[in-house]
């Protein structure tokens, strides 16, 4: 009798203890569940500054393609013909130095045929000089200017104490440029052992300050 007893009190116990334990309600909630909640406004605004944010760079983006595409095809079309002006350079040359060795006076008293040659090719010098202008090709400012070695190319040097050291005082052969392309530099002679360049005023925000002989 008493090992049967101990059985019943043991499982009242127990009863007794999953009641307990039933009955018990959490004083405060999961605080992981808390954080875990999200606002939606602003998930939303997160949403629409990125969504923003893509849209301005592909904006910039295809300004930039726009842009670089502009100044392709403007690059293309004004030194398309850069090869073939230069090889039009040397017509040019050919018909000047056929002027160049007509003597001056016989030029001017010159008839009949030998002066329809001469005005011929007069005719035709000026002519291809006007078309190359036509299409962007230009003479480089050579005599009297300040010897620039992106532009010219010095042939040789002139003793010369009239202007300062490093001016052009002679052209051998003209050069020319399309845009800001040079086809042909200039080939010079520089004067050598004149005075130096007078240095550049200080600029004062006059017109006056402004350094012309550059």
């Amino acid at each position: 009798m008493a090992g049967k007893s101990f059985s019943l009190n043991t499982e009242e116990d127990r009863m007794s203890d999953e009641n307990a334990a039933q009955g018990e309600t959490p004083e405060t909630e999961n605080p992981e569940t808390e954080a875990a909640e999200v606002d939606p406004v602003e998930a939303l605004k997160a949403e629409n500054a990125e969504l923003k944010d893509r849209v301005l760079r592909s904006h910039a983006e295809m300004e930039n393609l726009r842009k670089r595409t502009e100044r392709d095809v403007a690059d293309t079309r004004t030194y398309a013909i850069a090869g073939f002006a230069r090889d039009m350079l040397t017509a040019t040359d050919a018909l000047s130095r056929a002027l160049v060795v007509i003597p001056a006076e016989t030029r001017e008293t010159a008839d009949g045929a030998l002066k329809s040659l001469i005005d011929g090719i007069e005719l035709a010098d000026r002519e291809m000089q006007r078309l190359l202008a036509k299409h962007g090709v230009k003479p480089i400012e050579a005599a009297g200017q300040k010897f620039d070695p992106h532009r010219h190319q010095a042939m040789f040097e002139v003793p010369n104490a009239e202007v300062p050291e490093g001016t052009v005082v002679q052209v051998v052969q003209e050069g020319f440029a399309i845009g800001d392309r040079v086809l042909r530099p200039a080939m010079v002679g520089v004067a050598k052992g004149g005075a130096a360049a007078a240095p550049a005023p200080e600029a004062n925000g006059d017109a006056e300050g402004i350094d012309k002989s550059a």
